[in-house]
């Protein structure tokens, strides 16, 4: 099968209308500190699941697709109620995780490359370098499989993003694409490894850009949650940071509204991203931004 998605969105010709919800990047505690929000907000009366597009990217593109196939009150208690796994004390790494050999390894790689798309196939040779030696996709695609409650294309617009591993060129999945939704997901939260998708082999939807709101073009109100607060490992000339998304989508005539985590839930991020004992405490403090934030926004998305 040879699939061929979008490199970016259907533009909208006319004036910004509609609403978008954009689910960035942030790991297995960022999905958690997602869902977490999302019905926070549900359970304060402002229901943003249902926006005209959705835009998913990595644990952002599992939120997106769960939310299509359960309520975020469900996700969230399922979130809660998940066996508690074992992981090291907040605030602190695991001398065997994986996490910072991870982050040394694309850190040079971003270091060494001259602008985005330099990065990009950069990262996307990597990936297929480790794939030769093992190609986990099968696998990969049962975890994530695993974590749907529904596996088909929802009714509503939902875009999940990719970098094509072989091109380095950015790709947005949608249900036109011939591609599964699990397997979109997949591709797009697959970090620097390589997934496979017929003949053809894409990395993490956050190396197009970590939030991807810009696939919010055209929509007259955009909301944007961000488990990495807007940070951004690459540099500032490259473009790539939220502050640099919202501007262009400010310029396009839509109003854009950014939640970020806490400064008390930040050490739930980032190198601790992938701590899987730390999700209901992200779940938990999602859930608590999203109570406080609902009557603010409701004017903003109603």
């Amino acid at each position: 099968m040879n699939t061929t998605p979008s490199s970016l969105p259907h533009a909208n010709p006319a004036a910004p209308s509609g609403r978008a919800l954009v689910l960035g990047g942030g790991g297995s505690t960022g999905n958690a500190w997602l869902i977490g929000v999302l019905a926070g907000l549900a359970d304060a009366g402002l229901d943003v699941a249902n926006a005209d597009r959705v835009i998913g990217t990595s644990a952002g593109s599992t939120a997106a697709a769960q939310i299509a196939g359960a309520t975020p009150v469900e996700l969230y208690a399922a979130v809660l109620d998940a066996p508690l796994a074992q992981g090291p004390r907040p605030g602190t790494q695991a001398p065997s995780s994986p996490v910072p050999s991870h982050l040394e390894r694309t850190g040079r790689i971003i270091a060494a490359s001259t602008d985005a798309a330099d990065m990009r196939r950069r990262m996307g040779a990597a990936a297929l370098d480790l794939a030769a030696d093992y190609d986990g996709s099968e696998r990969w695609r049962a975890t994530v499989a695993a974590r749907l409650p529904r596996q088909e294309w929802p009714d509503h617009e939902l875009l999940i993003t990719a970098v094509d591993a072989r091109t380095g060129e950015p790709a947005v999945f949608d249900c036109d694409s011939g591609v599964s939704l699990v397997d979109a997901v997949a591709a797009s939260c697959s970090s620097a490894s390589a997934y496979r998708i017929g003949d053809n082999t894409y990395i993490d939807g956050g190396y197009r850009r970590n939030e991807n709101a810009d696939v919010a073009a055209g929509y007259g109100r955009v909301l944007v949650l961000s488990p990495f607060g807007g940070r951004t490992r690459m540099p500032l000339e490259w473009g790539m940071q939220l502050a640099a998304q919202v501007e262009e989508l400010r310029a396009g005539g839509s109003r854009v509204e950014v939640i970020g985590p806490d400064s008390d839930a930040e050490h739930m991020f980032g190198p601790n991203a992938m701590d899987l004992s730390l999700r209901p405490a992200a779940a938990q403090a999602g859930y608590n931004q999203g109570k406080a934030l609902a009557g603010r926004l409701a004017e903003f998305w109603q």
